[in-house]
């Protein structure tokens, strides 16, 4: 079942503004600085979500090395839009989706559909050293459901770039 929270991703139009702003203003650590992710792994955990290319490029910011972090994301080629209301997006500006670590996705998965979940996506992806796959609240908010490859590090971590 669920372990805890991993991270809150937060949509920006220039990640390396962002992180900076985060870390001058805000006064939070970057863990990960600014990175590019794009290629078949990404393809496969998002294709569902955003329009191919799936191109991202993002930045790991918190108050200590574990899994209780922020994610600040661009989406490049996805463009971004303003915020509207109504309908589950992960590129709108703002929280974007929230990550919760597990012991066992299918386990998990599983349970949460039976309990009325609805999933974003069909299945579950293997990207960055963790298995994946996403789902929404009644209210629009977006999560991933994250399992971890090495447990003894962070869910962040689980893939050296």
């Amino acid at each position: 079942m669920l372990l805890g929270l991993a991270h809150a991703a937060v949509c920006v139009p220039d990640v390396e503004a962002a992180t900076r702003w985060y870390s001058e203003v805000l006064g939070l650590q970057v863990l990960s600085p600014p990175y590019r992710m794009a290629g078949e792994a990404i393809e496969q955990d998002m294709s569902e979500l955003i329009p191919s290319p799936v191109v991202l490029k993002a930045a790991i910011v918190g108050f200590g090395a574990d899994d209780h972090v922020l994610e600040l994301i661009e989406y490049p080629e996805a463009g971004i839009e303003p915020r509207q209301s109504g309908g589950a997006s992960v590129t709108r500006p703002g929280l974007t989706h929230v990550g919760l670590v597990c012991d066992d996705l299918d386990r998990t998965r599983t349970e949460f559909e039976a309990r009325g979940v609805e999933f974003l996506v069909s299945g579950v992806a293997n990207v960055a050293g963790l298995r994946t796959t996403w789902f929404t609240d009644p209210w629009g908010t977006v999560f991933i459901l994250l399992e971890k490859q090495r447990e003894a590090l962070p869910y962040w971590r689980q893939y050296e770039l």
